[in-house]
């Protein structure tokens, strides 16, 4: 029996990379898993490969309608969501000068609002039976700055503050936060060469399943996983 038996967790972004990864993760924990992102053939594919209980809602985590029709839909098949991995996330042209602000925008839509939608459609129930565990998912540029990626790191700092700011608002509700944040992982959205070996997107499940199977009294409040 695995450490999330009985345990019901919605990963977005689940149809390719790290959320793909992440789900395949939890179901080997025993978790009943809710995959959700854009691209219902995708994650058709990632769902055919998971051993368990679980089911794929083609979700725009931009649009709240369908992130609150998510929700529903994992109570409605497995009775209540324990686990929330807000995962989906764009990556797109971040310098100001180029003026792109359709694209900032598509970022600013998906990275922080779509984590902000995640969170409200999942937190009432959590806060009604005082368990529960939000994960998000930043990255090291929530930390960092380059001269290229102004608005995707504002987007990624943004996910940092909610995750800090909602861990202290939680304190004491029996509600866990974590905010883990990747360097370079081998994924399809990753751009630039790199001199050295990218994460793997286990790696980085591994991470969201070691902070998730603590014991209850457990927060690990933040994960930074970088290459050698």
């Amino acid at each position: 029996m695995g450490k999330l038996t009985g345990k019901t967790a919605v990963v977005t972004g689940a149809s390719s990379g790290i959320g793909a990864a992440v789900a395949a993760y939890l179901a080997e924990e025993g978790a009943n898993v809710v995959l959700a992102a854009r691209r219902e053939d995708k994650l058709e594919e990632v769902l055919s490969k998971i051993d368990g209980n679980s089911i794929a809602v083609v979700t725009d985590m931009a649009k709240k309608s369908d992130v609150d029709a998510l929700a529903e839909r994992a109570v409605e098949t497995f009775g209540q969501i324990d686990i929330y991995v807000n995962n989906a996330g764009a990556v797109l042209g971040s310098r100001l000068q180029d003026g792109k602000t359709d694209e900032w925008d598509q970022m600013i839509d998906v990275n922080i609002k779509g984590v902000l939608y995640g969170i409200n459609s999942a937190l009432p129930g959590m806060l009604e039976r005082s368990s529960g565990h939000v994960v998000n998912v930043a990255s090291v540029s929530g930390q960092e700055v380059n001269k290229v990626g102004a608005v995707y790191s504002a987007t990624k700092f943004a996910v940092r503050a909610l995750s800090m700011s909602l861990e202290k608002e939680l304190a004491r509700t029996g509600v866990r936060v974590t905010n883990i944040s990747p360097g370079q992982v081998d994924t399809e959205i990753a751009s630039k060469p790199s001199d050295r070996k990218r994460l793997e997107p286990g790696d980085i499940a591994r991470a969201v399943v070691y902070a998730v199977t603590q014991p209850d009294y457990v927060n690990v409040n933040e994960i930074t996983v970088r290459p050698v």
